[in-house]
């Protein structure tokens, strides 16, 4: 074993001042040029490719970088194919954990059944000059191989772009955000105050026709995927929604449902707080992309400016808002702190609603009759939602949420009496879940009560119904009547006209 030893350190010393001799004797250049020729042989006859993907650019952080990143997290979660350590992390405004590679670790993932194996490369940085950005002490980076013969890195890195996005925005919390009062600037000079959103309403909850609610997510899906069409077509990457119907139908639940499916934040604009058309848009343009500005009861929550008033009335505010059409804005009344229904369609519509992308408008009111119809057109408004009265299958939902009952575990007959009685109440989903509330430890009891809170609605819509039907009886017969009485009333107004000529005349020939 000694002279084992022995023999190995005489090598190690006749290696070393070999090395030495041949630094000393062949000059850089030339070892630069041997290490290239050999680095070039050793690629010829690889059947591998290896592309490198480094945290930074420059002085720019690589995209690339974090989506891979966050695709391996996934994919780290559900493998151990060549890895046995896993670092674990949670980022900021973050509720999930993910999974990353550890130093210089491997994974091998499949994409189309063809194997690319991943490395994770961490190296120490060699010391640096003054920078006025200072790079992190460890050079991090994914090195990628992939077989020569393969082509699908392009499509690969599209996958991995993509499904980095989705992992993205289903882990990051999302945010309420309110505008400011009178257009306050908070500390970062930003005009919109934020709160966490936890609204747990989704499309599954949420009491309505399931055929209108897979009518309603395909557009959304198609909406969030068609950015390669909105180019295409020329159109600004946004769409517009129109919910309508009586109150307690589920309009807020439905955009809660419609954030927490796309996974975008909500901008929830108050028009009072506003004060002009300049300070809409400069509000749209602190809007982030991938977001949902929504604005309730917009026929009650401002008295817009009406287009058909004469333009004789003070009132009036001139071309404007008569020709309110997305054009331009309202530009002579930025001083009469009010909005114009010019600057709420050039929001919605003009050239300032293509600030940013990927921009979902959501306008809510109980009485949509009271809307100029230019608000309505197709590229504002560009699907109207009816919210209705609880129908029969948003009836079986709220009893599958607030019961557990599902399909076939109620009685024939009773859900036979429930859909009897269900359309002819007219009662909204939220009348209908407070009952269920009120009675969601004993589910026999509150069936029996919802039951009879029906049967009293429907009672109670048929007396509606009939008073309303006394009540234009009633003015139909006074419609009728007050022809006569002016025909009555117009004889007599002519009889005294008459007798007062009659005198005068009188009068005139006694003169």
């Amino acid at each position: 074993m000694k002279e084992f030893w022995t023999s190995l350190a005489s090598f190690m010393g006749v290696f070393a001042f070999c090395q030495t001799l041949l630094q000393t004797i062949i000059p850089p250049e030339l070892r630069f040029l041997f290490a290239k020729l050999f680095s070039r042989l050793f690629n010829w006859c690889s059947s591998y490719c290896y592309y490198d993907i480094t945290e930074i650019d420059g002085v720019n952080t690589n995209e690339l970088y974090n989506a891979a990143q966050l695709y391996l997290s996934a994919a780290a979660a559900h493998s151990s194919i060549g890895t046995t350590r896993l670092t674990l992390t949670r980022a900021v405004n973050s509720s999930a954990v993910t999974f990353g590679l550890s130093n210089n670790d491997r994974l091998i993932d499949i994409f189309n059944g063809v194997p690319v194996l991943w490395e994770h490369v961490v190296t120490h940085r060699q010391s640096q000059n003054f920078s006025w950005r200072p790079l992190p002490d460890e050079k991090r980076g994914f090195s990628l191989r992939i077989r020569k013969r393969e082509t699908i890195l392009e499509l690969y890195l599209d996958h991995i772009m993509e499904k980095a996005y989705e992992i993205k925005r289903r882990n990051q919390d999302r945010f309420l955000y309110t505008n400011s009062r009178g257009g306050s600037l908070d500390s970062r000079s930003h005009p919109w105050e934020s709160v966490p959103f936890k609204h747990p309403s989704t499309f599954e909850t949420l009491a309505m026709d399931p055929l209108k609610k897979e009518e309603i997510m395909a557009d959304l899906k198609c909406f969030a995927k068609g950015q390669c069409f909105y180019q295409k077509t020329g159109r600004a990457w946004k769409r517009g929604y129109l919910l309508y119907g009586p109150p307690g139908t589920g309009k807020s639940s439905m955009i809660a449902a419609m954030a927490n499916y796309l996974g975008y934040d909500i901008y929830d604009l108050e028009l009072t707080e506003v004060q002009n058309n300049s300070e809409l848009r400069k509000l749209l343009m602190k809007t982030s992309s991938r977001s949902i500005i929504v604005i309730e009861d917009i026929d009650c929550s401002i008295t817009l400016t009406n287009r058909k008033k004469n333009e004789c009335s003070p009132d009036f505010r001139g071309p404007a808002v008569v020709h309110g059409g997305g054009g331009g804005g309202g530009a002579g009344d930025e001083g009469t702190n009010s909005i114009t229904l010019s600057g709420l369609l050039n929001f919605t519509d003009g050239l300032w609603s293509c600030c940013g992308s990927e921009k979902i408008f959501v306008f809510t009111t109980n009485h949509v009759e009271k809307l100029d119809p230019a608000l309505l057109r197709s590229g504002r408004m560009d699907m109207h939602v009816f919210m209705s009265y609880c129908s029969f299958p948003a009836l079986k939902i709220l009893l599958k949420n607030y019961l557990g009952f599902n399909d076939g575990d109620l009685d024939e007959n009773v859900m036979k009496k429930l859909e009897e009685v269900i359309v002819a109440a007219e009662m909204t989903p939220a009348d209908v879940s407070e009952v269920l509330i009120k009675n969601r430890l004993d589910r026999d009891r509150a069936v029996e009560e919802l039951i009879g809170a029906l049967k009293m609605k429907v009672v109670r819509n048929g007396e509606k119904r009939a008073q309303k039907v006394f009540e234009e009886e009633e003015q139909e017969k006074r419609t009728l009547d007050s022809p006569k009485e002016g025909i009555e009333f117009q004889k007599l107004e002519n009889v005294e006209d008459n007798d007062l000529k009659k005198e005068e005349k009188d009068d005139d020939v006694e003169g």
